[in-house]
């Protein structure tokens, strides 16, 4: 899959020191941990994933028909509002 990388996502990307090849990085060795399989126009999941020792999220979608990753967001999680292994959110 090819990565495309949304507006939104550039912007977070550089406003939180997100590397594009950190991105890489975490999308190869992460899981998905939620699914919004309702989201338009494709299908969506949370995925997390590691840059070396920083933990990842990552919202995506794939474009099947063009070989396409869309990357509409990404962001280190905040340990206040996920669980130990940032897989499930907390509860408030």
């Amino acid at each position: 899959m090819i990565p495309i990388y949304r507006q939104h996502a550039i912007k977070r990307m550089f406003e939180r020191n997100i590397k594009a090849a950190d991105v890489v990085e975490a999308l190869v060795n992460g899981l998905v941990i939620e699914d919004y399989p309702n989201d338009t126009p494709y299908p969506s999941c949370l995925w997390l994933g590691y840059s070396g020792e920083r933990p990842l999220h990552v919202v995506f979608a794939d474009n099947l028909d063009e070989g396409e990753r869309l990357i509409i967001t990404v962001y280190e999680p905040n340990p206040v509002q996920w669980s130990p292994d940032f897989t499930k959110r907390i509860k408030p």
